[in-house]
């Protein structure tokens, strides 16, 4: 597969689509619509176009989810500038990512162990699973030197990736082990998809989406990775999505560009 993601990706760079205007605004638009979507948001691509571009929201439609786009869109141009400033990757960075897009939508959690406010970024103290009978994620104490272990792992690996196939498999696994150790109470999805997408931006390459209506095959495949302790479910899967979003955006170019015009008279 990756053969045909580099030349999908070459395909990509020659075409110059990035280079259009507002291409990359409507693009994010688009990543911040899946995200979203994954964790419920009814929002369309058109719908978050409106909210951004004229303010307005979508009638009928849930405030909360007009917020977690907000809120991720700051998230994201947060760390657009830190991606070209190579910031490196540390549990504070982390936490801000996390912090900004739960910044509307977090709130105080008095558990047993104390108190911590998800609109901050503070890691959970508590215990969480996937869902109703769910698998249970990390303990509690373990999350602080798990995420310390993890920004250290990537940084150095992110200095020694040379290859296009490197830089996303890096990207793709800090994807899956944040998820994995699920630092935070809510938006762990979003931090992880967004983490990504900063690795990405980083070495300057094309931020892949997680498709919305892939969300099932999504899932499984991080329950596979963690299951089975093989990350290779995941990766293959993310690839996927890549080639996915590479080749839904050179068709859409392609199908432009044959349009045409015509001078009337």
């Amino acid at each position: 597969m990756w053969n045909e993601i580099i030349e999908l990706y070459k395909d990509f760079q020659a075409a110059g689509i990035n280079q259009a205007v507002d291409y990359n605004k409507f693009y994010l638009y688009s990543l911040i619509t899946h995200s979203t979507a994954i964790e419920g948001s009814t929002l369309s691509e058109q719908d978050t176009y409106i909210l951004f571009d004229e303010g307005l929201t979508a009638k009928g439609k849930p405030l909360l989810y007009h917020l977690m786009n907000k809120d991720l869109k700051d998230a994201y141009d947060y760390a657009i500038i830190k991606a070209e400033e190579k910031t490196q990757i540390t549990p504070d960075f982390l936490k801000t990512l996390n912090a900004l897009l739960m910044h509307s939508t977090g709130t105080v959690h008095n558990v047993m162990a104390g108190s911590f406010d998800s609109s901050k970024g503070k890691y959970r103290l508590c215990s969480v699973s996937a869902g109703f009978k769910g698998r249970s994620y990390m303990n509690f104490q373990k999350i602080a030197n798990k995420t310390e272990e993890l920004c250290r792992i990537v940084n150095t690996e992110m200095l020694s990736a040379k290859t296009i196939e490197q830089q996303y498999k890096i990207s793709f696994l800090s994807h899956l082990n944040l998820v994995t150790i699920h630092p935070w109470v809510d938006g762990n999805g979003r931090t992880a998809r967004l983490l990504s997408n900063y690795i990405q931006l980083y070495y300057g390459l094309f931020p892949s989406k997680i498709f919305v209506e892939d969300r099932e095959e999504y899932i499984n495949s991080l329950k596979n990775s963690q299951e089975t302790e093989n990350a290779e479910f995941f990766v293959s899967f993310m690839a996927s999505q890549l080639k996915k979003s590479l080749t839904q955006e050179l068709t859409a170019y392609n199908k432009n560009k044959n349009k045409g015009f015509h001078l009337m008279f």
